[in-house]
């Protein structure tokens, strides 16, 4: 095989990982443990098959001297860490661990190996200027042996608490800033100069002591971690930064004498920039963040930035200089293939690295997923360039060779600098246009201005209102009437807040730690101010702004502020157009009550998404519901004493979130914490206790977010649970209709007066659609209340329980003591649930409800339809 086809095959692993994470991003929703699979097809598999290529080809080019066992070696290399990232990979979406510990050792063991021979390489070489660079891709072989080791245990499923979260820092440290960031600085020292077309006589990190103070850093990282001591941990990051600062000093001297003029350039540029604000983020979170679990969650969200910022460009950037040297074909093939993957190559830089600002700024989340598809198509054009470019090689290479006139050398245009910038930006300005347009009041966009028939004294009064603790600090204030009215909003929470005025006048979502400025117009009288976002309100986020000097309102008031939108609220409620006794449509399906047997996998492995959907709840009534993977109630969780759920919970809902599991016992702090829009957490815990369990979102107001949807049941065999015929699983909750297609009435939550009692989510379905049983089969129930705010009273009409499991043991097994005792009611309290056996005597309607008779009315009934 010879060498231009060898660098050819090699080198098309790493588009290949590139383009599996393209479609992992396209299509996140819809699998499993989406962030930590995007994050580790790039990591694990783009750059680090792009790591061992090229740092084997450099040492090659350093040193002078024949590797051991030359391509053959390399080609097993590359091999075994593919099989390995692909099991890694498969066992962590499988929820495998014999397939990951498989995966991690062949990983593991193979950057050993990688480092070994690299390191028996140097021993055989003669000394050179630059031959110390080849000890970093040693040092980063060790380093990615230990980052896998650390991931494979943390894989485990029985370690957790801040030994998980110091594990997973370390993980961090030794993969991110040990295996990609000690590569990437030996490749850069010379390919940086080289990109600049800069004459270099020396680099900085190569002299003596640039690495042991890198491999200090990372050791003391390390220690620190182990030993649970945060300032030794933050001095191993300190250590690391210095070094890499004094290396990112040159670079930048290098930059001043020869600037970039290439997508290489640039882009490489762009990701040292990045890596060091990176490896700055790294260390100011593991120093100030609260705790363990606070930096977990905060590096947590550092790590896409690492991947688009520093390793996305840095990949791209390298690719785009090394590819054209590797194909050759001579200078003017070679200067044509450049020319080709620099295409639009200011445009690219600009857009990903002023989107991905865009993208940390504190924006609505829509404009969030608007910039970031922008980002991700524009990197994803390299997979476009990539082939045509190789063509094109092809192509003139063979000109070249059937002795035909040289080929026409096709020059790189000098770029356009001005005209790039404006079309990037104007390509931003459109996304985030897109992204407000779709949700304008996030944005803080509201309609009209002052009237015209309020007098103005021309005074403007400024006051500052801060919201925290779900309050508004000051909750009233005071303005002269005929003065506009400026509020300047101030977000001290966790969660996301708003401003809305009775006017009509919307702040906007105002993120955490941020503020916004608010005109409210002209003050004609006082006027209520309250936090829309579900709840809120009724925990007391309301605001009075006092009209001092305007006279008493009588009759029907009026706007105080007139910014030309009708008064908020007034819309009715879909409570009105009820009918109980309407008949669904034909076409009509009922969520499946049907409870299928456990699985025999003992680790459940399973992505929980909260999204907003409109469903009706009845015939003809329809509410925007939170869901969790979008129905009310959630999906049912079924396994066994012992088993391990590993949830990874996505908020894809339009404010803050959370996920309780009751069948877990476990520290609360960090799994069941809200989490904002496009947020995302793991959330793992093993059942070893039995029953059947409640799940729900946890964030306040807790019931206006149950009301809304946000529950289902985890239902734990108990060991020795006999056969049956059929088994089946009811949820009961209430419903709180707001406006038709609106969410749940937050006052009417609080009053706990609900419209509707429902078995699964949607009232009298199983009247319409009944569950079905055959004369003398063995029929087992599972009920669980969800609530928020009432009981339950299950009761099957003409049946006699012979069995009653509640709240984790047996109130009456197979007629109890006498074996003939029977039971009439399973009662449950607000988050209990239990079981019911009965066995029906003969063919016939047999209707289940509530027996607190006025919620069976609400729509808590259903039919059992039992056939001979």
């Amino acid at each position: 095989m010879n060498r231009r086809l060898w660098h050819l095959i090699t080198g098309l692993l790493t588009p290949a990982w590139l383009l599996l994470t393209l479609i992992a991003v396209l299509i996140h929703r819809f699998i499993p443990v989406a962030p930590w699979l995007m994050v580790h097809l790039l990591f694990l598999g783009a750059v680090s098959t792009a790591i061992l290529v090229w740092s084997q080809h450099f040492a090659d080019t350093l040193l002078r001297h024949p590797a051991p066992g030359g391509r053959v070696s390399l080609g097993a290399r590359l091999g075994a860490h593919t099989l390995g990232a692909v099991l890694v990979i498969t066992g962590i979406v499988g929820g495998w661990w014999p397939v990951v510990l498989a995966g991690g050792i062949l990983v593991g063991t193979n950057a050993l190996a990688h480092a070994l021979l690299l390191f028996r390489q140097s021993r055989g070489a003669l000394p050179g200027r630059f031959a110390p660079l080849v000890r970093y891709y040693i040092a980063a072989g060790i380093a990615l042996a230990i980052g896998v080791t650390l991931g494979v245990l943390m894989a485990r499923t029985d370690i957790d608490g801040e030994s998980a979260e110091r594990m997973y820092i370390a993980h961090i440290g030794f993969n991110l800033l040990g295996w990609v960031g000690l590569t990437v600085i030996s490749t850069v020292a010379l390919l940086w100069p080289t990109v600049l077309h800069a004459r270099v006589q020396t680099t900085r990190a190569s002299a003596r002591g640039t690495l042991p103070l890198f491999l200090a850093g990372l050791a003391v990282l390390g220690i620190g971690l182990l030993i649970d001591q945060r300032l030794v941990a933050a001095a191993g990051v300190l250590l690391y930064l210095i070094s890499l600062g004094l290396v990112l000093v040159e670079a930048l001297r290098l930059a001043r004498q020869s600037p970039a003029v290439t997508f290489a350039g640039w882009s490489i540029g762009a990701a040292l920039t990045w890596f060091f604000a990176c490896v700055l983020g790294f260390g100011l979170i593991v120093t100030f963040a609260p705790s363990w679990v606070a930096a977990t969650d905060r590096l947590g969200q550092l790590v896409p930035v690492f991947a688009v910022g520093f390793a996305a460009q840095i990949l791209l950037g390298a690719l785009s200089y090394l590819v054209p040297v590797v194909l050759g074909g001579g200078p003017s093939v070679s200067k044509a293939t450049a020319a080709l993957l620099d295409r639009g190559a200011l445009f690219r830089v600009v857009v990903v690295n002023v989107g991905l600002v865009l993208y940390l700024m504190p924006v609505p989340s829509l404009v969030k997923v608007t910039v970031s598809l922008l980002v991700v198509g524009t990197l994803a054009s390299f997979l476009v360039l990539m082939p045509r470019a190789l063509r094109q090689n092809r192509r003139l290479r063979q000109a070249t060779d059937a002795t035909a006139p040289p080929a026409p050398q096709i020059a790189a245009a000098p770029p356009r600098r001005t005209g790039a910038t404006i079309t990037a930006v104007g390509a931003l300005l459109l996304a985030v246009s897109l992204g407000i347009a779709m949700d304008p009041a996030a944005a803080g966009i509201a309609s009209g201005g002052a009237s015209a028939d309020r007098v103005s004294t021309g005074h403007t009064t400024t006051v500052d209102v801060v919201m925290k603790n779900t309050r508004f600090s000051p909750d009233t204030v005071e303005v002269p009437v005929g003065d506009t009215l400026v509020i300047n909003l101030t977000n001290d929470d966790e969660m996301v807040h708003n401003l809305v005025l009775a006017t009509g006048v919307v702040s906007g979502s105002v993120a955490p730690g941020t503020s916004r400025q608010v005109d409210a117009g002209i003050v004609g009288a006082d006027v209520e101010g309250w936090c829309s976002i579900a709840g809120h309100k009724v925990l007391g986020m309301v605001l009075t702004v006092v009209a001092v000097g305007a006279e008493p309102q009588s009759g029907d008031d009026s706007p105080a502020m007139d910014h030309g939108s009708a008064p908020a609220g007034g819309a009715s409620s879909a409570a009105d157009d009820l009918d109980l006794m309407r008949e669904p449509d034909a076409d009509f399906v009922a969520r499946d009550p049907a409870l299928g047997a456990a699985e025999a996998e003992t680790v459940h492995t399973l992505t929980m998404r909260v999204e907003d959907v409109e469903t009706e709840v009845s015939p003809g009534v329809t509410q925007t519901l939170w869901t969790f993977n979008g129905t009310a109630p959630g999906p049912t969780l079924h396994g066994k004493v012992g088993d391990v759920f590993d949830i990874t919970f996505v908020n894809d809902g339009s404010i803050e979130h959370s996920i309780d599991f009751h069948a877990g016992a476990l520290a609360p702090d960090r799994p069941m914490r809200s989490i904002n829009p496009g947020e995302s957490l793991t959330y793992r815990f093993t059942a070893t206790r039995s029953g059947i369990w409640l799940y729900h979102c946890g964030t306040m107001p807790m019931s206006v977010h149950m009301a809304n949807g946000m529950f289902g049941a985890v239902i734990i065999d108990p060991p020795g649970l006999s056969a049956v015929d059929r088994e089946y699983v009811l949820v009961q909750s209430e419903l709180y209709l707001g406006a038709q297609g609106g969410e749940a009435d937050a006052d009417k939550v609080a009053a706990q007066f609900p419209d509707l009692v429902v078995f699964n989510g949607i009232a009298n379905q199983y009247g319409a659609r009944p569950l079905t049983a055959k004369a003398g089969e063995k029929v087992r129930i599972w009920v669980l209340d969800a609530g928020p705010n009432v009981g339950s009273s299950f009761h099957v009409v003409g049946g006699q329980f012979d069995t009653v499991f509640k709240e984790g043991d047996y109130l009456l097994r197979d007629g109890g003591s006498t074996g003939t005792g029977g039971s009439q009611v399973l009662d449950l309290a607000v988050a209990q649930g239990g079981f019911v056996e009965l066995t029906f005597p003969e063919a016939g309607s047999y209707p289940f409800v509530s027996h607190i008779m006025s919620d069976a009315e609400k729509g808590a009934r259903g039919v059992v339809l039992v056939s001979p």
